[in-house]
C-alpha cells in the first residue's frame, strides 16, 4: 500500500490549491486531512475519497470503485477511487472535496454507542 514520494507531492500541491491539506502516513498509506477532519486516503499510488449515501453515486457513475485493503468485496472501506480527471481540473475537484470534507465532518460527528460495564 505504499505512497511514492513523487505522489504524495503531486496530491498535496493538487489539493492544496483548494484549501490546507496535511497528510500522515497510515498502515503502509497516507491519510489526508482538512479541517482536522481525514477525507482521503492514497494507496499504491491511487486516490480515495470518503464516501456515504450523499457522494457514493457521483463515483459509481464515474465507474470508481471502493477501496478494498482486504480483497474482500464483502468488507468494503468507505473510501472510493477518484477519477483521474478530476484530479487535475481545480474546479471539479474543488466541488468533489467539499463533499467528502462534509462526509468526513458528518462521520465524526456520530455518536457511538458506549460498553456498560456490568
Amino acid at each position: 500500500m505504499a505512497v511514492s514520494v513523487s505522489y504524495r507531492t503531486y496530491l498535496l500541491e493538487q489539493m492544496g490549491q483548494i484549501r490546507p491539506v496535511d497528510s500522515r502516513r497510515m498502515f503502509g498509506g497516507l491519510c489526508f486531512f482538512a479541517d482536522g477532519r481525514a477525507f482521503a486516503l492514497a494507496a499504491d499510488d491511487t486516490l480515495y475519497f470518503k464516501t456515504d449515501d450523499t457522494n457514493r453515486p457521483d463515483f459509481e457513475v464515474a465507474g470508481m470503485g471502493p477501496f478494498m485493503p482486504f480483497g474482500d468485496p464483502a468488507r468494503p472501506m468507505q473510501y472510493y477511487e477518484l477519477p483521474v480527471e478530476v484530479l487535475e481540473d481545480p474546479d471539479q475537484l474543488a466541488v468533489w472535496m467539499a463533499k467528502a470534507i462534509a462526509v468526513a465532518g458528518r462521520a465524526k460527528t456520530k455518536t457511538r454507542p458506549r460498553n456498560k460495564g456490568m
